[in-house]
């Protein structure tokens, strides 16, 4: 706000101020936040904005070449650690900045030398460890195209997601560890190489198994691969446009084949810097941890916290192993600042009766980040009576279709109850009604007006953005449609309801699944629930699964004790017409409940891409309810 002031001369005072000001001069912002944030360029263009009227066919910071990795290692300081890795088997490691520079170093001449040229796909399928830190850097050295699973994909998941961008060099671990558990994949590496010919190497990383492992061609061991090149050589940083392909990330494909999402070098750097100095308050030195795979998001945007000189705390491992309060064990010993999970996460340990408040220090930790479906006004309470009662707790919300969030936190805002407290900063995100017209304290769809940088550049072979004009463009013309049902409200902050195409319609009333799961969360009987819309004879009726704590079954009495509580804090609209007992909900990779997935399932349609769950298994307790077949 002073750098507007000063520059401007624009009496900027308040968080809602700025953010107006941002949307109304977009180019005027991202300008100025460009120097604010120190981006580093070999060559910055005269121009920030061409084309500002368009959402496609907006041009940001033409004539720009700069680099991500780049401004990641940008930060150099060899006396303290800018990689912590804590592993759930005990392994702890730290790597300063020099480390990570020997190592990214010796992976981009590696890579050079087998002629990886800008545009190339390099893959991973690798736990969340400093390894896949350093190959995605290098990657970005070059100017290549980065793109990673986690290992607990299963190999046809990988290959439908691979096999669409023909990647050239390919990194995988021998494993990973999970609830106590070794998971051993050296299986699985050859099937995936033989699927995917493009592939020229594939690097294995040891993470099981010590380095001195045996391995075959066409494998070749991490430390073997880089031992013939050198530590100290200076790396050099291929300069990119600032739209060039930087990241693929994948739609979570429950309902088709995954999408292949590209996004830009310059887009991603600028959103995630702005997002981690301003919304987060993120500063040199400052402790970044996010519980995450290699196969979300928020790795990407966990790795580009380098960039603001952060130390990134990373973890491979079960979140409640060996115990239910094992994250917060993290950050007493690490010293972690700014503390990201799921919502689901916090709902659990709020369930287990865990009170970190009573059993650790958490003296350093000031935010706490909660992302991947909304949370509940409940979970704010339990965040602030059991956690901590002076840090500032942020909902933020996004996703893989722009890589970051167009809903977040201010640490200049108050935090109210179940609400996310803010539009981001540039993106100019409103609420619409079917008809396109603007919306206050009104639920509605959430859409964002204008163009801005981390717009993803396109799918992958979509060369008309047919695919793509579709996804995001064809609801309202030339807005942006996300598909989350919310409401602004007058404080500027939103509440997310579910995703839109998950929205109930029980006699022609929209409701939000979340406006249920939040009423069903309160229900000490239930650790966990999933609610999805029937249609019979042209109406939606409600059902609710859930899963009772142990040794509970679904009584007609708890039934009625579920439905009585849900018609008194919400509506009769609200109340499920049946309810049933389940052992297990389908979640998505990313840890989403696949409440489409359920859906067509119970209307008798096909799951058309069951790899794309992370138990698909659980499915087909759905199919044998009998009183869930369709009326015809």
């Amino acid at each position: 706000m002073t750098w507007v002031r000063n520059k401007y001369g624009i009496d900027v005072c308040e968080y809602n101020q700025l953010y107006r000001w941002s949307i109304e001069n977009p180019a005027n912002f991202w300008d100025l936040f460009w120097q604010f944030s120190n981006i580093r360029a070999h060559k910055k263009g005269n121009e920030t904005l061409l084309h500002a009227d368009k959402m496609l066919g907006a041009q940001w910071f033409p004539g720009t070449r700069l680099n991500y990795a780049e401004n990641l290692l940008n930060h150099r300081n060899s006396h303290s650690s800018s990689i912590i890795f804590h592993g759930e088997n005990g392994t702890t490691r730290h790597i300063s900045s020099a480390g990570i520079h020997q190592r990214v170093s010796q992976l981009a001449q590696a890579l050079r030398n087998e002629n990886v040229k800008p545009g190339d796909r390099i893959a991973g399928v690798l736990p969340n460890i400093p390894e896949a830190i350093f190959a995605m850097l290098a990657t970005a050295c070059l100017g290549a195209i980065w793109t990673s699973c986690s290992p607990d994909f299963g190999v046809p998941a990988i290959i439908d997601r691979f096999k669409q961008i023909k990647p050239k060099i390919l990194f995988v671990s021998d494993g990973y560890y999970f609830n106590g558990k070794e998971f051993d994949r050296l299986n699985q590496i050859m099937p995936l190489v033989k699927a995917l010919p493009s592939i020229k190497k594939t690097i294995l990383i040891p993470y099981l198994n010590s380095e001195d492992l045996t391995v075959k061609s066409p494998l070749l061991l991490w430390n073997h691969y880089l031992s013939s090149f050198s530590e100290s050589l200076p790396i050099e940083y291929e300069p990119m446009k600032f739209d060039a392909p930087l990241f693929i990330l994948y739609s979570s494909g429950t309902t088709g084949p995954p999408k292949c999402i590209v996004h830009s070098v310059g887009g991603t750097l600028i959103q995630h810097l702005k997002e981690h100095l301003l919304h987060v308050d993120i500063h040199p030195g400052d402790s970044l941890f996010f519980y995450t795979t290699c196969g979300w998001m928020m790795w990407n945007w966990l790795a580009s916290g380098l960039a603001s000189g952060a130390r990134l705390i990373l973890y491979d491992g079960s979140p409640f192993y060996p115990n239910t309060d094992a994250l917060f064990d993290l950050i007493d010993e690490f010293k972690i600042n700014f503390f990201g999970v799921s919502a689901k996460y916090l709902n659990v340990i709020q369930k287990r009766g865990v009170i970190p408040k009573k059993t650790h220090d958490l003296s350093s930790l000031s935010t706490i980040l909660s992302t991947g479906s909304p949370l509940t006004a409940e979970g704010f309470d339990f965040v602030y009576t059991s956690i901590k009662s002076d840090i500032c707790l942020s909902s933020i919300s996004g996703g893989t279709d722009i890589i970051s969030c167009f809903v977040l936190g201010a640490p200049i805002l108050p935090v109210r109850r179940g609400e996310i407290q803010c539009r981001g900063l540039g993106m100019d995100v409103d609420v619409f009604d079917e008809n396109g017209q603007s919306l206050q304290n009104k639920k509605g769809e959430l859409v964002c007006k204008k163009p801005f940088p981390s717009m993803p550049i396109s799918f992958w072979d979509d060369f008309e953005q047919n695919q793509y004009r579709a996804a995001y463009f064809e609801k309202y013309a030339g807005v942006w449609w996300h598909g989350d049902y919310v409401a602004l409200m007058d404080s500027g902050g939103m509440i997310i309801y579910g995703r839109s195409d998950t929205i109930l319609n029980p006699g022609g009333v929209r409701i939000g699944t979340a406006e249920i799961y939040r009423q069903v969360e309160q229900i000490d009987e239930i650790l966990e629930s999933l609610v999805v819309g029937q249609e019979i004879e042209d109406d939606c009726r409600i059902i609710l699964f859930v899963i009772l704590c142990k040794d509970i079954v679904l009584s007609d009495k708890l039934k009625i004790i579920i439905k009585q509580h849900i018609r008194r804090q919400t509506s009769p609209r609200h109340v499920p017409a049946e309810i049933f007992q389940v052992a297990e909900i389908p979640y998505t990779k990313s840890g989403k409940i696949a409440e489409m997935a359920v859906h067509n399932i119970i209307h008798g349609h096909e799951v058309k891409n069951r790899s794309a769950l992370s138990n698909p298994e659980a499915l087909e307790q759905y199919r044998r309810i009998k009183e869930l077949i369709t009326l015809k």
